[in-house]
């Protein structure tokens, strides 16, 4: 498919600048790129061209800033080319004139903050442009809930999947890449046998980094040890010394606990100050979506302490790989929870080491990927019983391609804890469904399987040979019909053996052949592997 993802009108892609938003697009297009054909519009930033080619994905740069400026620059686009499948990122207000100049494609929307409430989008508004898109991508259930709440009629188009996180560029202090990193920076600020706290984000009063600093004095009196970065600005990119960032730089000069404020950090060496750390905290005051450091955090190996706000505890669970303070507000709830982590090392050094195995299990971009190819598979596949026969081939594929890239991604099961924050997430849930095998954790009924067995239930019998009954083998797997449907060919070619090759065939002739055709395709190859075999 031809697909246009469109960034929001505030920062470049790739992340240049930073941004959670423009991460998680330049995250996933690794792997998404493999199977459609991709393009990023975003706005202009000059130290990029206005159009490139990177890796296969085309960029597209117009003027931004301002949403009716970047609008007009986003429908000026879309007049002169034509896509099978739009993905709008945080912009519900994009919909209706996307729409306009694309009646043909199908429009996902990805949902990071709360874009949804009366102050953003009008009712009137947000009604019509949710009728029109196909589904709804949100990064934490509580931003689904929001809309949910807002727009009952939303709700079976609402999806949830959780961010992720390049987990060999975050990497814990402890590992071989990261030791000279962690030493020379401690070295460099100060921080030799210290116990470091560190804070990322943008310094302002939502993120509350003034309340953590205010917990300092206390703190000092428990442990004689700790030192704070304090990693970020006002703003990305920038370093303007607002009244904020005054008002907590006053702060830290009071203090007699040393604390490092870095400023502003580019994105692409951000992972040295996780690695520096040793415990990381989050004091969002506001309901953040759910912050993208928290999936950093795990993955460098630090224990979390988050605040009860928005979708943040969503990733925690409780005394496992973090704990979260419930009444943020008030800096004495960050020095209980900071005083119960730092007291026992144990605890501190398991609930990293707990984090990191979420990250590597949960949390990587490649799962993320496979998440977004299903729902975009949805989206195309959601139409009236007069489909075309065409889309649901492509509907099919899609979920060969979902299944396979999200059989190998996921790694590991979370351990299932009766501390977990409230309730699992939703991603843990998805994950704890899958049924286990003793064998494997992927021998049983894929999902691929059952999509598949839907589609052809009532497929006509293939006749593979015309010769007397004879055994066919796959991996030690003996059959002794002498007729298979599609059905059975496509879930044989899962075996290991079969899956990888044909899999890698189909991305290395995706250029050569149409997406109607991989189907049949695929079924062609299965029939002649069979015959060979």
């Amino acid at each position: 498919m031809k697909i246009l993802m469109i960034c929001t009108e505030k920062l470049p892609v790739p992340p240049v600048l930073g941004g959670a938003i423009q991460t998680y697009i330049s995250g996933n297009l690794p792997y998404l790129s493999r199977f459609h054909e991709i393009t990023v519009l975003g706005i202009s930033e000059r130290s990029l061209p206005n159009q490139e080619t990177i890796d296969g994905v085309h960029y597209v740069r117009v003027p931004g800033q301002i949403l009716e400026i970047y609008r007009e620059g986003v429908i000026k686009y879309l007049e002169s080319t034509s896509f099978d499948l739009i993905h709008i990122f945080n912009r519900p207000r994009l919909v209706l004139p996307v729409r306009k100049v694309a009646p043909e494609a199908k429009i996902t929307l990805s949902m990071h903050n709360d874009m949804f409430n009366p102050d953003k989008i009008s009712p009137e508004e947000a009604t019509a442009a949710l009728e029109e898109v196909s589904n709804i991508v949100t990064v934490s259930d509580y931003v689904g809930n929001v809309i949910r709440n807002l727009y009952p009629q939303a709700t079976a188009k609402i999806t949830t999947i959780y961010s992720g996180v390049d987990t060999e560029q975050f990497l814990p202090g402890y590992h071989p890449k990261m030791q000279k990193i962690r030493n020379e920076i401690r070295q460099e600020h100060g921080l030799e046998n210290k116990t470091v706290i560190m804070f990322a984000g943008r310094l302002s009063h939502n993120k509350g980094v003034d309340r953590l600093i205010r917990a300092l004095p206390e703190l000092s009196k428990k442990f004689k040890d700790l030192a704070v970065v304090v990693v970020g600005s006002s703003w990305f990119s920038e370093d303007n010394i607002t009244d904020y960032v005054a008002y907590v730089r006053a702060m830290t000069k009071k203090l007699t606990i040393p604390v490092v404020t870095t400023g502003f950090v580019s994105p692409s060496v951000i992972q040295n100050w996780f690695a520096a750390a040793d415990l990381f905290v989050c004091t969002s005051q506001w309901n953040e979506p759910l912050a993208r450091v928290h999936y950093e955090a795990m993955a460098a190996g630090l224990p979390i302490l988050t605040t009860a706000r928005g979708g943040n505890p969503e990733v925690i669970q409780l005394n496992e790989n973090g704990l979260v303070v419930e009444n943020p507000e008030n800096p004495i709830g960050f020095v209980e929870k900071i005083t119960e982590i730092l007291s026992d090392k144990s605890k501190m050094k398991n609930m990293g080491i707990k984090g990191r195995e979420l990250a590597v299990s949960l949390y990587k971009w490649d799962r993320v990927a496979s998440e977004i190819l299903g729902v975009w598979g949805d989206a195309i596949h959601t139409s009236s019983s007069s489909v075309p026969e065409t889309l649901t081939d492509i509907y099919v594929e899609q979920e060969i391609i979902k299944d396979l890239v999200s059989a190998d991604s996921i790694e590991a099961k979370p351990t299932d804890t009766k501390s977990n924050y409230k309730q699992k997430s939703t991603l843990e849930k998805k994950v704890e469904a899958r049924p286990t095998d003793t064998k494997s954790n992927y021998k049983q009924k894929s999902t691929l399987e059952k999509k598949v067995e839907a589609e052809v239930k009532q497929e006509p019998i293939i006749e593979l040979d015309n010769k007397p009954e004879k055994e066919i083998e796959n991996n030690g797997m003996k059959d002794k019909s002498k007729t298979h449907s599609v059905r059975d060919m496509i879930k044989e070619s899962l075996r290991e053996s079969v899956r990888k090759t044909i899999i890698e065939q189909m991305i290395i002739d995706s250029n050569e052949v149409s997406t109607e055709d991989s189907i049949s395709n695929l079924i062609r190859e299965l029939k002649r592997r069979r015959n060979i075999e």
